[in-house]
């Protein structure tokens, strides 16, 4: 059996080492001149943990994710308002998760699965055609491969999702914030090695995150009404963030020196099926749940996890096991959407008020009974 695979991002990767465990071959089509690194970084767990571990990778993602020693949370002028510790952190994710760049979540994958499928950077998809025995797909570079199954898994802007399903504007739901992202050339002072300064004022948040091995990522996320559309993410950084101290000056300064920065709106995809005949979109492409929800690397890695359960499941009968495959994964990406949303609502609030309790949890965890109470629930536990 062979899968032709859009996308060598996460989903695309995981998806392609799944499927070679259960004896496909894979050919992934990434648009990209060459594989990206950086991003910012992710809290993995839940099913994507599980999955990690099923397949192998589990202590090659270890081996790249880092611990954030404190996480301190600043004024608008720069000052400390509180801190969380090394074990309050820990209380609130679990003990199966980890932390890790994007960027080397992916490595991970590529180094898994660079041996064992074919990977053509540079290449585009442009049009397919499908029957009941076969997908044929024909590339930007003129060929025309033939497959089993077309998987897209290329992201939030997704081409098979366009080709396949309909314009972009039918299925992204924008949830009124942008986000920039970039790695920084070295750490600004007032950041601890190790540590993760944020500070939110008035609509805007910045971060500065120690992510170890000397590499520290710049994070800007705000509400779509501070943007102009017209304007380079440098433009439009500068003017949005211009009037605050702290870091926020280092962190734009490096912006002008960053080999790629990550921009872009802050948007759900919200599609009625997923699968169409023998083509298939998986993660982003098919449901993005956004950073407020957090759970997107999570579900790219589940998902391709189970896709390749049910295909093996399946012999076959690919719309049939496409069929199962929704069927288990979409109740948990649906709910990560809905978390999603309604974090939308105090992500980088304006109002002071509104700001000031949506960090009251974060502020009560540093509590020792709310910590230890945390650790058993959700560590012991």
């Amino acid at each position: 059996m062979r899968a032709i695979i859009i996308g060598a991002g996460i989903a695309g990767l995981a998806t392609a080492l799944r499927l070679h465990q259960i004896g496909w071959d894979t050919l992934i089509v990434e648009r990209a001149p060459a594989r990206r690194g950086g991003g910012y970084a992710v809290t993995f767990g839940g099913i994507g943990y599980d999955a990690a571990e099923r397949m192998g990778i589990l202590p090659d993602l270890r081996a790249k994710s880092f611990e954030t020693t404190e996480l301190v949370y600043h004024k608008g002028d720069g000052s400390r308002r509180f801190a969380l510790d090394r074990a309050t952190i820990a209380a609130t994710t679990g003990a199966r998760s980890i932390t890790i760049l994007r960027g080397d979540l992916e490595a991970v994958l590529y180094d898994a699965v660079r041996d064992h499928a074919t990977i053509r950077f540079g290449t585009t998809l442009t049009a397919v055609a499908q029957d009941e025995q076969a997908v044929r797909v024909t590339l930007s570079d003129g060929t025309i491969e033939t497959a089993d199954l077309l998987i897209g898994a290329d992201g939030l802007h997704s081409a098979t999702r366009a080709l396949l399903f309909g314009p972009e504007e039918d299925f992204l739901l924008d949830l009124d914030h942008r986000v920039a992202v970039f790695m920084l050339e070295q750490r600004p002072a007032a950041i601890a090695p190790g540590a993760t300064g944020t500070l939110s004022s008035r609509g805007r948040t910045a971060a500065v995150i120690s992510v170890g091995d000397d590499r520290n990522v710049a994070f800007f996320g705000y509400r779509a009404d501070h943007a102009l559309p017209d304007e380079d993410v440098t433009t439009q950084l500068e003017r949005i963030y211009g009037d605050l101290g702290w870091v926020i000056p280092e962190a734009l300064a490096g912006l002008e020196r960053a080999d790629s920065v990550y921009f872009d709106t802050i948007s759900q995809v919200v599609a009625p099926s997923w699968s169409s005949g023998r083509v298939v979109l998986l993660g982003d492409a098919a449901w993005c749940v956004t950073l407020f929800a957090g759970y997107g690397s999570s579900l790219a890695v589940g998902g391709a996890d189970r896709l390749g359960t049910e295909l093996a499941a399946h012999p076959g009968d690919i719309p049939g096991a496409l069929h199962a495959w929704e069927a288990v994964v979409r109740p948990e990406a649906e709910r990560k959407q809905r978390l999603g949303r309604r974090v939308k609502g105090v992500y980088a609030p304006a109002n002071p008020l509104l700001l000031w309790l949506s960090l009251l949890p974060l502020r009560l965890a540093t509590l020792p009974p709310v910590r230890r109470y945390m650790t058993r629930r959700f560590i012991k536990g």
